[in-house]
């Protein structure tokens, strides 16, 4: 393509630019950047056979169209600059900064991303992409105007290769263009899309819109006289456009089943005033005349849509029966309607301080959008989970509901007051202690509704429940939760573990350092099967292994210091316990941790029930120091001992029954069974007797075998 037609091409930006940016500066800079892509890119040329700087002078174009900044042009300029041409990040800073240089960085690591419709690249996709846009949303901007122009001259790629790009553009690129508001691109994304994917539906609708294109015109020109003179009667400066018809969105109707002229909006207008009172006064007017078709009223103005989109609509029965859809709105709504987040930097920005910062807590708020996936990609969750969170929770249908401040709190449908705690903050969220919904006090489970006014009660004390991860709807608020438990249950197991072993191995006299040795951890961690020293303090803690067992295996074949145990009689032969140094005295199982045989244990003198054996790990013992004495079981005893444990299934199904015979193969007696509520999975609290730590054991090992049961305990309380 010759030197003077690209030079045209850039005069059609530069004029577009000029309308909107009015300092030189910035306008150089747009030119310094066109000038050095062109030369970057020379001999290159695109699978249309044009020269290459024809693609990234669209991209410039399309971002002038919704009032992208002088940055974001540059940047639209250059964005295939680094991947595609000699020319370090380093050259770049140097001729247009850090700030143009990282967008271009940006949009050059999305790029490099090998996309494809097999569910694993899918996967990472959506992972690169969404968190490569939250770094700085003008990125993704300069993705979706690089990717519809690509779409624009999608007939150059092969047919398969045609499907891979329109899917993604439907599916992700045109959702997160409605989330930023930029109706212009989304809905051009989408009917090229539906284009590629169903081309005989695109063109039938095409050739019916063509069809009926005559009569609609004309009706629409008459309602709109019609409705002119009605406004101008009233005093009401106005301006009245036609609507441009989109081909998915309609596809979209008659998919519901709908008839083509059923289709409310292939006859409409806009409407654009100067003031939101205004916008009111034209509704009541228009139906003063215009009888309203019942149920097809939206105040989007008195309730944004989350990016922020506003306007009036009606559906009304027009000239000659005809019905036609109506929107209301302001120039400036409709600016933003428009261009959506993209204009803010640029749009009006000199109107005087109010104006800025009016713009920059309107920028905020859309970005909430993008807060709720930077928290998705923090959360410990699967890919699976994550391409589903970002699918239901961010990129479909949520419900939207206000704080007693007016705030609104975007939640994914069937959202509880729990999830909406979290998502104001986890602080909040972990001392909820109740709710009132619309000025009625609410249960935790209620499932919210579009509008509802929320009030959280919380407590400084306050702790989640166990219960909460079967209640919530959130993934992010389930996974708060479950990190709540795990973290401080992790935490306290550790400290646990490492009190307990510490204490045993003064028991024995047994240097504490001598024993976490390099030597000695390698042998227990390979021995086993442990990674570091929390993990051997976490399994004596939660009760899998005793800190005897460790104390032992290092020193098997050592003589390590033994309790002394007094010669009982033969009438104490039959007892559980033998306390060293006593005879016949009466000792108990703890009910708080109840020890099986085979449990590093400990004795507690009660005041006048004799002594109390708990296990050595039990929490309950950090205050009864003072009053323990050294007990070990009585080897010639032959009993059944109580252990309850809490068995975490992942299936929402009830395996109780299933649950019960695994048990009872093992020659382990289920005295009781309870299920703890249900949800996606069920907890189950079973009392058992087992012969002992090593049966126990063995129970253990076999239930965590099933494939419908993430983890067992001991319960402790």
């Amino acid at each position: 393509m010759s030197q003077t037609k690209s030079e045209l091409c850039f005069g059609d930006v530069l004029v577009k630019a000029q309308a909107y940016i009015t300092d030189e500066d910035q306008l150089k800079t747009i030119e310094k950047a066109y000038l050095f892509a062109k030369e970057k890119h020379a001999g290159q040329y695109r699978k249309t056979g044009e020269d290459y700087i024809i693609h990234p002078l669209n991209v410039a174009m399309i971002l002038t169209t919704i009032y992208a900044d002088y940055q974001t042009i540059s940047a639209g300029f250059l964005h295939d600059v680094l991947e595609d041409c000699d020319c370090t990040a380093e050259e770049m800073t140097e001729r247009f900064g850090s700030e143009i240089t990282k967008l271009v960085q940006g949009v050059t690591k999305l790029s490099k991303i090998h996309f494809s419709t097999e569910n694993e690249y899918l996967i990472d996709y959506y992972k690169k992409i969404i968190v490569g846009m939250s770094e700085d949303v003008r990125v993704i901007i300069i993705k979706l105007a690089d990717r519809l122009h690509n779409m624009r001259t999608l007939w150059a790629t092969p047919p398969d290769r045609q499907k891979v790009k329109a899917k993604e553009a439907l599916e992700i690129l045109a959702p997160i263009a409605h989330h930023l508001g930029i109706h212009k691109i989304k809905s051009e994304l989408e009917d090229l899309a539906l284009r590629y994917l169903k081309p005989d539906v695109f063109y039938d609708i095409a050739e019916k819109l063509n069809k009926t294109k005559l009569e609609r015109d004309r009706t629409v020109v008459d309602m709109q006289k019609e409705v002119s003179n009605l406004l101008t009667e009233h005093h009401i400066t106005h301006e009245i456009k036609g609507r441009a018809k989109c081909i998915y969105s309609i596809y979209n109707k008659l998919n519901k089943g709908k008839k083509f002229s059923d289709i409310y909006d292939l006859l409409a207008i806009r409407i654009l005033v100067h003031t939101e009172q205004e916008c009111y006064l034209a509704l009541g007017i228009i139906h003063s005349k215009f009888r309203p078709l019942p149920r097809r009223f939206k105040d989007y103005i008195a309730m944004p849509k989350p990016n922020m989109y506003q306007s009036l609509h009606t559906t009304v029965f027009g000239i000659d029966g005809y019905l036609f859809e109506i929107q209301i709105r302001t120039y400036d709504m409709d600016e933003v309607a428009e261009n959506g987040i993209a204009s803010h930097w640029a749009y009006k920005e000199n109107k005087g301080s109010n104006k800025t910062a009016n713009l920059q807590s309107t920028t905020e708020q859309k970005l909430q959008f993008f807060k709720s996936i930077i928290d998705l990609s923090h959360d410990k969750m699967s890919s699976e989970e994550f391409v589903n969170s970002v699918k239901d929770e961010v990129l479909n249908n949520n419900i939207y509901c206000f704080t007693p401040k007016g705030d609104v709190i975007e939640l994914p449908r069937g959202a509880t007051p729990i999830d909406f705690a979290y998502k104001i903050h986890t602080k909040v969220g972990e001392t909820t202690t109740g709710a009132i919904v619309n000025n009625a006090i609410a249960p935790l489970d209620q499932e919210l509704h579009n509008n509802d006014i929320v009030r959280i009660i919380t407590n400084k004390n306050a702790t989640p429940s166990p219960e909460w991860v079967n209640i919530v709807k959130a993934t992010t608020t389930r996974n708060k939760i479950k990190n709540f438990f795990s973290k401080n249950e992790k935490e306290v197991y550790i400290e646990r573990g490492k009190y307990t072993l510490e204490k045993e191995l003064r028991k024995k006299k047994i240097s504490i350092s001598e024993f976490l040795s390099d030597e000695n951890l390698k042998a227990i961690f390979e021995e086993f099967k442990l990674d570091s020293l929390d993990d051997v303090y976490l399994s004596i803690g939660n009760g899998k292994n005793s800190a005897l067992s460790f104390i032992n295996f290092i020193y098997k074949e050592q003589d390590s210091p033994q309790p002394k145990v007094v010669k009982v009689t033969s009438k104490s032969m039959d007892a559980d316990i033998i306390v060293s140094g006593i005879d016949k005295v009466k000792v108990n199982l703890a009910n708080c941790c109840c020890p099986v045989y085979g449990d590093d244990i400990v004795g507690y003198i009660t005041k006048g029930n004799g002594i109390t054996v708990h296990r050595s790990n039990c929490h309950n013992l950090e205050m009864l120091e003072s009053r323990t004495l050294e007990v070990h079981w009585n080897t010639n005893v032959n009993k059944r001992y109580l252990s309850i444990l809490l068995v975490h299934s992942n299936s929402p199904e009830n395996h109780m029954l299933e649950l019960i015979q695994t048990i009872s193969n093992m020659n382990v007696s289920v005295d009781s069974i309870k299920n703890m509520g249900r949800g996606n999975g069920i907890l189950y609290e079973v009392s058992v007797y087992v012969t002992g730590l090593e049966q126990l054991t063995k129970l253990f090992s076999l239930l965590e075998k099933q494939n419908y049961i993430d983890k067992v305990e001991r319960m402790m309380r």
